[in-house]
């Protein structure tokens, strides 16, 4: 039987209350924002570019503290979603010691799914020139492929004086690498992508992170085709020379997922904690 592309991508449609779960993390993001200001450990609306989503909330352990540093990216398809509503995916990290940054991006259709990229590739930048340090980033659904592109980016061919391993881990939460099978659903419109594009733009092809760490969790709840992203990306990466692992995190779906990021005895944040701390 063939795959129901539309009904394996739409993430919406699959957990029917995903408008009050926007609702809550919207509430937790602002409660977040406020509380860090409030301790003086908040910088908000650092921009790295020239268009108002191009922005960087940068949540401190402490006043002035920023090593280690991590990146966090939203998802939202690549067209949808604000990052206001994930300030408070720092607070794990934030209790154990590493500052997050949350980005923001231009979205699809104003842009293309490329210049998104080049968008979180110059926000890595800015902030290793802002701090000096490099950094751990992770991400959900579209932020797990933009994950997975920023620890696949060859930094010195952009950035000659940047570190080779300016991202030196990253752990994509229900991200997407190969685009191809978006091609014919109905988003595609807004994606602007074709065969060719789709290919370009999917990680999965482009060369391994070789010597770098790569984690690609996903909820056990979710669609066959977003369980078979996370395992593919780890085993083809994993069998050419980078650190994968693969994980399917029983009893959750493609938003809950994201939920152990604000919990500081979370397993996940812990990983996340051991990946950020990681010096070579």
């Amino acid at each position: 039987m063939p795959i129901d592309y539309e009904a394996e991508y739409n993430n919406r449609a699959r957990v029917p209350e995903h408008p009050e779960i926007f609702a809550r993390w919207a509430r937790a993001g602002e409660d977040y924002r406020a509380e860090a200001m409030k301790e003086r450990r908040a910088e908000l609306g650092l921009s790295y570019g020239s268009s108002l989503r191009q922005l960087i909330d940068l949540f401190s352990p402490r006043p002035g503290v920023l090593a280690p540093l991590a990146l966090f990216v939203h998802g939202g398809y690549w067209r949808s979603l604000d990052p206001s509503l994930f300030s408070h995916m720092a607070r794990g990290l934030n209790a154990h010691g590493v500052a997050v940054a949350v980005v923001g991006y231009d979205l699809c259709p104003e842009v293309t799914l490329a210049e998104i990229i080049d968008q979180i590739r110059r926000a890595c930048l800015f902030l290793w020139l802002r701090t000096g340090q490099r950094m751990m980033i992770y991400g959900h659904s579209a932020g797990g492929h933009l994950a997975g592109a920023m620890v696949a980016t060859d930094w010195q061919a952009l950035y000659p004086k940047a570190p080779p391993d300016l991202v030196p881990a990253a752990y994509s939460i229900s991200g997407l690498f190969d685009l191809t099978p978006l091609v014919g659903l109905t988003m595609a419109q807004d994606l602007r992508l074709d065969e060719a594009e789709a290919r370009r733009v999917s990680p999965l092809f482009w060369p391994a992170p070789k010597g770098r760490v790569f984690d690609a969790v996903v909820g056990g709840m979710e669609s066959s085709e977003f369980l078979r992203q996370s395992r593919i990306v780890a085993d083809s990466w994993g069998k050419a020379g980078a650190q994968t692992r693969y994980e399917a995190i029983a009893g959750m779906n493609h938003f809950t997922v994201i939920d152990a990021l604000a919990d500081p005895q979370s397993t996940m944040v812990g990983r996340l904690t051991e990946l950020a701390s990681q010096r070579k």
